[in-house]
């Protein structure tokens, strides 16, 4: 039997993904639930597992876009299993048809040169002197106002071919001995929509950003004091990340025209906090939301972005985790941002950037102190957010900070971190 894989639905409003990555390669045979290919959707990357046993054969390339339903590949489920196959084997096969493959690509690197050379020596009808240039080289170097003699040929006894033109750059100066190749490589379906949202979050909204910093001693003397106890009752490190949550959903509650979206002519507010993370991806930026965070503790709260941190980072994250979201948050400080303007996750109205911390002079009390400043970012949607607002919900994350004992852990710092 002869069983047709199709693509599933990965979410709603999704009709089609593009093929990643094939994890099998064409005849293999398979075990039922093993991953056989990576796909993109224009949320998230998600494994396609097969849906029996048996071997293989494939009906898409990789960088296909195939529609929900589209077959994909078909499954003989009833081949013989080889004897001695195992997952070690496929892997050490797939990575010998790779290595294979490379082997022919060289191999056949001349050859093509070969045929291009031929075809071009036939068009030409006559034979060149070293480093003269071929009729169709000639003219796009004229178009390009080269001199030929600027342009180092790949052809037989340095003949420039039409490939080399194409490719030819004009002088801006001394030419240099370094490579000038490029790489031309299609942008993944998720990357593509990223792209679409973010330049539509710039069209589309009224786009502004507030600054203000953050002087972090007080959490770095409750993290110094208490973080040992936190992971190893807990498990998970006691980071940033859980404060500022805490903060966001606090000035959220205070100021709920940053936790609304617009919908055509109306305004949708929430009365709960759904705060999306971003984080960075083998397939590039993705966004987990984590579900009701005003009802999470500190462990909660660390225990769930390490989770869906992880999840995204190994590519495991579901569009379900990618879904919704009120408010996000981004910390751009842990790549060495020290001031940034972020563009907001529609159709959210409000994103707060963090940045890196740095030792800076400070005045307290009409004193010069040296303290670990934070530079944070509201950036958000005038249509609905007031400047009043904007500002008053950037101080009341700064207050909540600078002092978290009081405002987030209610004066009971081992009851706030389940000690």
């Amino acid at each position: 039997m002869v069983l047709e894989m199709k693509v599933p639905s990965p979410g709603e409003s999704i009709t089609e993904v593009e093929i990643a990555e094939w994890l099998v390669a064409d005849g293999d045979y398979v075990e039922k639930d093993q991953a056989i290919a990576e796909v993109d959707s224009d949320k998230a990357t998600l494994e396609l597992p097969a849906e029996a046993s048996g071997v293989i054969t494939l009906k898409a390339e990789e960088g296909d876009a195939v529609a929900v339903g589209e077959v994909v590949c078909l499954i003989d489920t009833d081949a013989a299993k080889p004897e001695g196959t195992d997952k070690a084997d496929k892997k050490d096969k797939k990575e010998e048809q790779s290595s294979d493959k490379k082997e022919e690509s060289k191999k056949e690197a001349p050859s093509e040169k070969k045929e291009e050379k031929k075809t071009e020596s036939s068009d030409d009808k006559k034979t060149y002197a070293t480093g003269s240039a071929s009729p169709a080289a000639r003219k796009i170097l004229a178009e390009k106002d080269i001199d030929p003699s600027e342009v180092k040929g790949s052809g037989k006894d340095g003949r420039i071919t039409k490939h080399d033109a194409e490719n030819a750059v004009p002088s801006m100066g001394t030419p240099g001995g370094g490579s000038r190749g490029t790489e031309r490589k299609k942008l993944s379906m998720l990357r593509r929509k990223v792209a679409e949202r973010l330049v539509s979050a710039k069209n589309e909204t009224a786009m502004l950003t507030t600054f203000n910093e953050v002087d972090m001693s007080p959490i770095f003397a409750l993290r110094s004091k208490y973080k040992e106890d936190f992971k190893s009752k807990h498990g998970v490190s006691l980071g940033f990340m859980s404060f500022f949550t805490k903060a966001v959903v606090r000035a959220l509650q205070e100021y709920p025209a940053v936790n609304s979206m617009i919908d055509g002519k109306e305004m949708i507010t929430y009365d709960f906090c759904d705060i999306s993370v971003a984080v960075s991806g083998p397939k590039g930026l993705m966004v987990p939301v984590m579900r009701n965070a005003e009802n999470l503790s500190f462990r909660g709260i660390e225990s769930e972005i390490k989770r869906l941190a992880t999840r995204a980072r190994d590519g495991k994250i579901t569009v379900d985790e990618m879904t919704g979201g009120t408010f996000t948050i981004s910390n751009g400080g842990v790549f060495g941002s020290m001031l940034s303007t972020p563009i907001i996750n529609p159709p959210q109205s409000g994103i707060l950037g963090m940045h890196n911390i740095v030792e800076r002079p400070v005045a307290v009390d009409g004193k010069v102190e040296i303290r670990p400043i934070m530079y944070v970012a509201l950036s958000y949607d005038h249509r609905i957010i007031d400047g009043k607002e904007s500002v008053g919900f950037l101080v009341a994350v700064k207050e909540a900070l600078e002092n978290p004992e009081e405002l987030l852990m209610d004066n009971n710092v081992k009851k706030a971190l389940e000690l």
